[in-house]
């Protein structure tokens, strides 16, 4: 799935489950390891992260495919000027928020990147920013449902065990 302007974009890609084998454990058989590649005028890099179960995946394109529709409230900074995202999953590694939206539909999308996804500047601080660091993409309707339809075809490979 890739969520991109003429700016910046982050590409997601579910590669495998974490571990091979069913356990029996309901998470433990269930997360999904998770290649992103980021992109923006200050730098890019990649991450590789086991940080998605497969149900959380799912929410990600029916998150993209409500912000098309014009459902997701925009997020505002808390008043200390925090960014917090509007979906989140338990690994604090990649989340999503509502940054902005145009007359003409276009939304102003923030992937907040943490932990392992952050900037290779900016790991290794602790967690003490969690959430804070966001690249932001500006897509119009058609572009979030192209990009949930690839997320959902990406994941067709893999179904909660």
């Amino acid at each position: 799935m890739l969520l991109n302007d003429l700016t910046s974009g982050v590409d997601l890609r579910p590669v495998r489950y974490q571990f091979a084998t069913v356990g029996g454990d309901a998470y433990d058989d269930n997360w999904l390891v998770i290649d992103g590649t980021v992109t923006t005028p200050g730098g890019s890099w990649f991450f590789v992260d086991p940080c998605l179960l497969t149900g959380e995946a799912r929410q990600v394109s029916a998150w993209l495919r409500a912000v098309a529709a014009g459902t997701v409230t925009v997020t505002e900074p808390d008043a200390d000027g925090g960014l917090w995202p509007d979906t989140w999953f338990i690994e604090p590694v990649v989340a999503f928020s509502l940054a902005d939206r145009s007359e003409g539909g276009s939304a102003v999308i923030r992937v907040h990147l943490s932990s392992e996804a952050a900037p290779p500047w900016q790991q290794g601080d602790g967690g003490a920013d969690i959430y804070q660091y966001v690249v932001e993409v500006t897509m119009d309707p058609a572009a979030l449902l192209h990009a949930a339809d690839q997320w959902d075809l990406s994941l067709a490979s893999f179904p909660p065990r």
